[in-house]
């Protein structure tokens, strides 16, 4: 036999494959991850970005919990900026553009050097069961590889096509091939199967393009960083810049509308909501004069642009037409055109919240083939579910996050209960508990977690027990320092705050919204002293935990309110129609999707909150 028995076999090795592969294999098991193409792996196929809104919580706390995603996006970053620092906290959001040829081979390195992980170059075409579980996946090579564990993670690929004007062609990207074979399998086995569709943009060479005709968009002045591990931040950073379209390029893109696969009706998949194509965009918003665009760097030593906001599936020559209507962009030379690709996904009420399917045994889906767009989506269902096949073949408790612990918990919750009609992209309105889930907290809240079930390892949970001893001790400083009238008074007028009038705490200065931490140090000389050991993350953590107080208890304790329903289970086989207290809609919804929870239920559309008190008088007993 040419393959030993692997105790998992992940399928994909995209940025959710890597993530189930790697942590899965830290945790013990023999782990063999499948790919199309070992040069590909956790290729930024659309924009060179990682993070974002919401999406930058999701990356921290993939770190937290012992992933890769922050560590490799910091060792290939070319420029860091936290967005939303207009707003509060919880909506301070970290971004890095990444040098997506180093993200990759980053990628690379990882794998190869984690113990029991191995890499092969095949498709898989098909599943082996024994019964109602997984026993082995068959590869288009003709190999027969045993496993007791499938983590599915194909992304574009399960019979994608890809659509520039009236061309299209098979395709899980440009340049290579479709998957075939698995969904007509899955289908057959019982899963819904359905098709959603995305796209990107062109890419441009910079040497064509004029940036002095572009708004310059620098990276932070004090980048900070995703990992919470002791990686350095950047000290040099690329630009990106800004352009805009005009009437003139709306113009030119109507012209190709006649050959559009998404307006013609050739693709039948919904896209994203919240990612249209500029075709979209103009046909959408026809009052509009202008759309901005971004243009990004792909690397340290490419001339790659990415025109972020600039997605399209028409006609290469209207594209490149288009483009070279924008000021900056008159010579643009195209090194890859823009394009729509359509592919099959499974709709995510199929899955257990280990990610696991309820269909078959032992097989889990993470990433876009679960209806999600985006890196970081992907990526950290793709850990969820590794971490779970692991968890489960070694007979322990599943690891599930609630949504009050995480934005991960919040993303796979929606997805189980609610299901997708189109591809799901986390937002921080998305998150009802978003002053417990910030960006700067993600360690403290997980970290303890993931070391709990091995996947943190010591060094992590040392750094985080520090971090919190000393945050503590400088809270406790803040709150015991007496501020003086006469001390502080004339600072104060200096900037623009009321003067006091009696002798307070720092921290109750510190409430004020137009004051910072780090300033009141110019009057409270020991806490200047005690924040000079400091990083600036965790005197910004006390900031927001002082700032911030009566919002966190107050959300904490509406949390903990909900928790007291949120595990009541309910039975498995249960028929609801047989309960004919409940709505007919609540019926028929609880009978397609069997939640596994009073909490579960009650994110279900159209269960009702009386449906749900009739639920807990018949189950919380």
């Amino acid at each position: 036999m040419i393959f030993e028995p692997y105790d998992i076999v992940v399928v994909g090795a995209g940025h959710a494959g890597a993530e189930a592969a790697a942590a899965a294999a830290r945790l013990g098991c023999r782990v063999l991850l499948i790919t199309q193409q070992l040069d590909t792996i956790c290729q930024m196929s659309c924009n060179p970005a990682m993070g974002g809104v919401a999406k930058g919580q999701i990356v921290r706390e993939i770190d937290a919990l012992g992933g890769w995603s922050g560590i490799v996006t910091d060792r290939s970053a070319l420029q860091f900026r936290m967005l939303n620092m207009s707003k509060g906290p919880a909506m301070w959001s970290p971004r890095a553009q990444c040098d997506r040829m180093l993200f990759s081979l980053h990628w690379r390195q990882v794998l190869e050097n984690i113990s029991g992980l191995f890499l092969w170059q095949d498709e898989v075409t098909s599943l082996l069961l024994e019964g109602s579980a997984v026993s082995g996946v068959q590869t288009r090579m003709g190999h027969t590889i045993p496993c007791q564990s499938v983590v599915l993670t194909s992304g574009t690929f399960l019979n994608g096509t890809i659509y520039i004007g009236t061309d299209s062609w098979q395709g899980g990207r440009v340049g290579e091939t479709s998957a075939v074979g698995l969904s007509d399998q899955l289908r057959t086995l019982g899963f819904e199967v359905d098709r959603l569709k995305t796209g990107t943009p062109v890419r441009v060479d910079g040497r064509t393009i004029d940036f002095s005709m572009l708004q310059i968009q620098p990276g932070d002045e004090r980048p900070s960083k995703f990992s919470f591990t002791d990686i350095k931040p950047l000290t040099e950073q690329r630009p990106c810049y800004i352009a805009n379209t005009n009437l003139r390029t709306h113009d030119i893109l109507r012209t190709g509308f006649e050959q559009s696969p998404m307006f013609t009706g050739r693709i039948q998949g919904r896209g994203p909501r919240y990612c249209p194509s500029i075709e979209d965009k103009i046909d959408r918003f026809a009052d509009k004069d202008h759309h901005q665009l971004f243009v990004e760097p792909e690397g340290w030593h490419s001339q790659s642009y990415y025109i972020n906001g600039f997605s399209s599936s028409l006609p290469l020559e209207v594209q490149l037409e288009a483009l070279r209507s924008i000021d900056g962009f008159s010579q643009a030379q195209i090194f890859k055109p823009g394009y729509a690709i359509e592919y099959d996904y499974f709709p995510p009420t199929q899955l257990a919240y280990t990610l696991e399917t309820k269909c078959v045994e032992n097989l889990y889906f993470a990433g876009q083939v679960n209806g999600t767009t985006g890196y970081e989506e992907a990526a950290c269902q793709g850990l969820m579910a590794g971490v779970n096949a692991a968890l489960k073949l070694q007979g322990r408790a599943p690891f599930v996050l609630s949504r009050s612990q995480a934005y991960i918990g919040v993303l796979i919750d929606d997805l189980v209960t609610k299901g997708v009609d189109e591809p799901y992209r986390m937002f921080t309105s998305r998150a009802e508990y978003r002053i417990l889930l910030r960006q700067d907290n993600a360690d403290q809240r997980l970290t303890p977690l993931a070391y709990a079930i091995g996947l943190a390892d010591e060094g992590r949970m040392r750094r985080v027990e520090e971090k919190r001893v000393r945050a503590e001790e400088l809270r406790a400083l803040v709150e015991a320092t007496p501020v003086l009238p006469s001390e502080v008074n004339g600072w104060l007028r200096e900037h623009g705050s009321a003067e006091l009038g009696q002798k307070v705490k720092l921290s109750n200065l510190l409430l004020r919204p137009e004051l910072a931490l780090v300033e009141l140090g110019q009057v409270a000389p020991a806490v200047a002293e005690a924040m000079a050991s400091l990083s600036a993350e965790v005197v910004q953590g006390v900031e927001t935990e002082i700032k911030y107080h009566r919002y966190i208890e107050k959300e904490q304790e509406v949390a903990n309110r909900i928790l007291k329903f949120e595990d009541i289970p309910l039975p498995t086989e249960q028929n609801y129609f047989e309960i004919e207290a409940l709505s007919y809609e609540a019926r028929e919804k609880l009978s397609k999707y069997h939640p596994a929870t009073i909490g579960q239920a009650s994110r279900i559309s159209g269960v009702s909150p009386a449906d749900i008190s009739v639920l807990l008088i018949a189950f919380a007993k």
